[in-house]
């Protein structure tokens, strides 16, 4: 039977579940454990140097024989050369971030490499369109770590974006159960990315500590800050609470970014310093309450998505 979803045609994957690149949590292991399990898992490269980039694909592609894809954030500083490695290991699959995408999607492309943006704007997803790439992840601002500034949630994104759009759309942000997975197509997404649940995951390659604290983090752990700089989602640890006063008490851009510092993702996230490091999630962590494997998340979320779609076929949803 000819596959209709868009998202699982162009990937070539079997479930449209994609697992975010996710700074400091998302290497090899994690990636090779989503593909295996039919969806497309993410390599994050943002927190890497070539060469680790260099031997996480190696090993990626040892641990699965599925398709897999490497994130990768336009402001990284050595773009070129995770670019030069991305074509070298023949990756199939490159996301971009916050950046613009016309400055690489072409050169990708033309070595057959399927291209797909993140934004946060409907804006930002015509952009994209326009730069020629093949996908579109639209997140919400649910989302963990670096987002939007204008604060759209996922429900109101999805449905703005999917009227415009297109190619195919990725929905992001506040997604990690299958009955949000079927609320985003409903919506108008062709699949769903999702990063916090895959944080509390045995292969993560997270700090312990920190993937503790995403499944102990409440309803309203979490905040967007830092606006004046990055926006970014962080659970409101002591680091947060300095970012708070510093606010309170009036701090201007270049003072922020001197409480800001540097290397305080992998501080936090990967060391697992969880007074001094951003810890960045997003708001769904208040429904994670267990570490359990990427491919027990995966069936989870498909298990939940087919009964919600029995359910709307009962009477609660006849009227």
């Amino acid at each position: 039977m000819e596959n209709k979803n868009r998202i699982t045609s162009l990937f070539k994957i079997e479930f449209p579940i994609i697992q975010a690149g996710m700074i400091w949590c998302s290497g090899w292991r994690l990636a090779s454990a989503v593909s295996n399990a039919g969806g497309l898992g993410i390599i994050g490269s943002g927190s890497m140097y070539p060469e680790v980039l260099d031997e996480q694909i190696l090993k990626c592609k040892a641990a699965t024989n599925k398709p897999f894809g490497v994130n990768l954030p336009m402001l990284y500083p050595d773009i070129d050369k995770h670019i030069e490695t991305i074509i070298k290991h023949k990756v199939p699959i490159v996301f971009t971030s916050a950046g613009n995408p016309k400055t690489w999607t072409t050169h990708l492309k033309s070595h057959g490499i399927t291209v797909v943006h993140v934004v946060s704007s409907l804006k930002f997803a015509l952009k994209a369109q326009e730069a020629g790439v093949d996908a579109v992840v639209a997140e919400g601002f649910e989302a963990g770590g670096h987002n939007g500034r204008d604060e759209t949630t996922t429900m109101c994104l999805i449905p703005l974006v999917a009227a415009e759009l297109k190619i195919p759309l990725i929905a992001a942000g506040g997604i990690g159960t299958g009955r949000g997975m079927l609320a985003a197509m409903n919506l108008g997404a062709d699949a769903v990315q999702i990063g916090s649940r895959f944080i509390a995951t045995p292969e993560s390659s997270a700090h312990d500590n920190f993937k503790q604290t995403v499944i102990h983090t409440p309803e309203g752990g979490t905040q967007l800050t830092l606006k004046e700089l990055t926006p970014v989602r962080l659970i409101k640890n002591e680091f947060y609470q300095k970012v708070e006063k510093a606010y309170e008490s009036g701090a201007n851009v270049e003072e922020l970014e001197q409480l800001l510092g540097r290397g305080r993702a992998k501080k936090g996230m990967f060391e697992g310093d969880l007074t001094e490091g951003e810890l960045e999630v997003g708001q769904i962590s208040g429904i994670i309450k267990e570490i359990k494997p990427a491919a027990e998340i995966v069936a989870e979320i498909l298990n939940e998505y087919r009964l919600a779609i029995k359910e709307q076929q009962t009477e609660k949803f006849s009227f």
